[in-house]
């Protein structure tokens, strides 16, 4: 008798409810994640479920600090997913339409299942208000997370094959993800979390606490500059790197065509990092992505 797989075992527990379990990651990924929502219009339509499955599932993961009021709860909260994962998880994971749409998707498409452990575990530091010590600890977490999904993404939009580009994800997801923390400075600050890192902000003359208390001064204004240097660096290596990358693929890209724009608005007089929301309007961030999208064909 032929052995059942992981993979089998995941087929197997697909609930006839599952169309209704991939709109609402769908729903989800248009009202939380906008961007990422806009790129997977660009992505044939037979793909599109299993990308809001993965996107609805970074959003899960993301939001499980605004869930808790203490660290031990988020951590057995990201501890079910990760169980879920590894085909351990007690109770019925099919449950949660987020996750029986990604069990479903990373059956379909053989999706591995270190990354997705990984970004899960990268995570686990929102859940604290230590600061990020350093540039290189930055980018790793960006790294686990927005670059993982690009990955991921790109194998979804292969049809399960390793469609190659693995550093320009790398690029593009760290780009975007300097560019997210920086947008979400306000928000951050106002927690108690920071992630500009440790060794730059040192070089600035700024710490943790004057973040937090809002006293940064200069100091702030100097390290976001910094890092937003840094995010376009790893945007140019992205450029250099295009050729790598096949055009199947280039939706999982696209969130990286914002970057730039993002980084302008934050270069606009009178801007404020604890006060200034940046943002594009919705008509302006469709243009660009479909700029991107017509590029890349």
């Amino acid at each position: 008798m032929p052995q059942t797989t992981e993979t089998d075992r995941r087929s197997e527990t697909t609930p006839s409810a599952l169309p209704q379990a991939y709109a609402h990651c769908a729903a989800l990924v248009r009202q939380h994640d906008h961007d990422r929502y806009i790129t997977c219009l660009y992505a044939p339509e037979s793909q599109r479920p299993a990308l809001f499955a993965l996107y609805a599932f970074s959003h899960e993961i993301a939001r499980v600090r605004g869930l808790v009021s203490e660290p031990l709860p988020g951590e057995v909260r990201l501890q079910w997913w990760r169980d879920l994962l590894e085909g351990e998880a007690s109770g019925d994971g099919q449950a949660h339409p987020v996750a029986a749409a990604l069990l479903d998707a990373v059956a379909r498409y053989r999706l591995p299942i270190a990354p997705l452990t990984g970004l899960i575990e990268a995570r686990v530091f929102d859940l604290y208000d230590d600061p990020m010590p350093s540039l290189r600890d930055l980018e790793g977490y960006a790294g686990e997370t927005s670059s993982a999904l690009i990955r991921l993404a790109s194998i979804i939009l292969a049809n399960g094959r390793d469609p190659g580009g693995a550093a320009a994800a790398g690029y593009a997801g760290v780009a975007y993800a300097l560019t997210g923390l920086m947008r979400a400075f306000p928000w951050h600050a106002a927690e108690g979390q920071v992630y500009l890192p440790a060794d730059i902000l040192g070089r600035n003359g700024v710490t943790r606490d004057d973040i937090v208390r809002g006293r940064g001064g200069p100091g702030v204004m100097y390290s976001l500059k910094e890092l937003r240097e840094i995010a376009r660096a790893h945007l140019k290596k992205l450029r250099d790197l295009r050729g790598t990358v096949p055009s199947a693929v280039m939706p999982a890209f696209l969130p990286s065509a914002l970057v730039e724009p993002y980084l302008k608005r934050m270069e606009r007089g009178g801007y404020d990092p604890y006060r200034t929301i940046i943002t594009l309007p919705a008509w302006q961030r469709q243009w660009l992505i479909w700029r991107a999208a017509r590029t890349a064909r």
